[in-house]
């Protein structure tokens, strides 16, 4: 069986080819015009690095991945993998990785369970909400969610309208890094009171070994 470093080296030299600026209106454009259907999603940074992955990846990596529940992976190369973005110029160096219980199974088939991490710096400039309501406009007005937001009053965040890539990180997460690990979630529950599935959270200060192979950009 390849192991998890080989099999990162050769999903990283696909993914070396990945443009390394964002821009928001052409990544959602990009998504939209190819069918992608989370192209309405307002954090569209992560879901255009799963967009990029899906259009690069498959010929190496079988997409997606083994599901557990309701919970699916992103693809499957020798272990489960997930595909994430992250912000680094934030003080939040934690990751929201994927559904404990999932991951925790797909641990036991499998040994380990990968996340392939996009790191960069994100653009907030939209202080006139330019970017938010071209958005809006594309998608055909504001979403429920919006509009719920807008009932309770709660402020409306800034959009991120660029990310500029500086690295994709290769993490192999097992029982021991889960020891290091926080959870996400825990005690929530969704509108219809059902409790929420708790997640697994990554802080990036605490992995080590841990971190396989990164390509730099």
């Amino acid at each position: 069986m390849m192991n998890s470093l080989i099999v990162s080296r050769q999903i990283g030299r696909a993914l070396k080819t990945l443009p390394k600026i964002w821009d928001g209106r052409k990544s959602v454009l990009e998504m939209k015009d190819a069918g992608f259907p989370h192209w309405k999603q307002m954090e569209w940074i992560g879901f255009y690095f799963q967009f990029l992955c899906e259009t690069h990846l498959p010929k190496i990596v079988k997409i997606p991945g083994p599901r557990y529940d309701k919970v699916q992976f992103d693809g499957l190369k020798n272990i489960p993998w997930d595909f994430k973005a992250h912000a680094i110029n934030t003080s939040n160096h934690q990751v929201i990785v994927n559904d404990s219980k999932a991951i925790a199974n797909g641990i036991r088939d499998y040994g380990a369970i990968g996340l392939i991490l996009a790191l960069g710096e994100v653009l907030y400039n939209d202080e006139d909400r330019t970017f938010q309501k071209w958005h809006g406009r594309l998608k055909g007005g504001k979403s429920k969610y919006e509009k719920e937001r807008i009932r309770r009053g709660a402020w409306s965040r800034l959009r991120k309208v660029s990310f500029d890539l500086q690295q994709i990180s290769f993490i192999k997460i097992d029982d021991s890094t889960l020891v290091k690990c926080g959870s996400f979630q825990r005690d929530f529950r969704n509108a219809d009171g059902r409790p929420r599935r708790e997640k697994v959270l990554l802080d990036l200060e605490k992995i080590d070994e841990e971190l396989v192979y990164f390509v730099k950009f």
